[in-house]
């Protein structure tokens, strides 16, 4: 996960490691990436993640202060928890584990 890390300095680098229909795996590289001004992500899966390496400022929606994360810090964010990301360290690559969860239905 932190070896061979691709050079996200120019673009946000995601990789899909496992998918299934209701779970997939990203790790996503950051290089002082953040989200465009006004733009929240409000996702209809949940989503855990944690940073592995790097750091991290995350909004949430709602909340008065961005949490800054850094190795080892992880959050749930529940489907449509409207969250941003401020910062990420602009010195060395933010490593993130996401997982991405779909919720239940009658059909699974």
């Amino acid at each position: 996960m932190l070896h061979n890390l691709p050079d996200a300095r120019s673009a946000e680098i995601t990789e899909i490691i496992h998918q299934s229909a209701a779970v997939r795996i990203e790790r996503i590289v950051s290089h002082g990436q953040s989200s465009p001004d006004g733009f929240w992500y409000d996702q209809s899966e949940a989503e855990w993640v944690m940073v592995l390496a790097g750091a991290a400022r995350l909004q949430i929606e709602g909340e008065g202060s961005p949490r800054l994360l850094g190795p080892g810090d992880a959050l749930n964010l529940p489907a449509h928890c409207r969250h941003r990301v401020l910062w990420t360290d602009p010195k060395q690559p933010t490593v993130w584990l996401a997982v991405f969860v779909k919720e239940a239905t009658d059909g699974l």
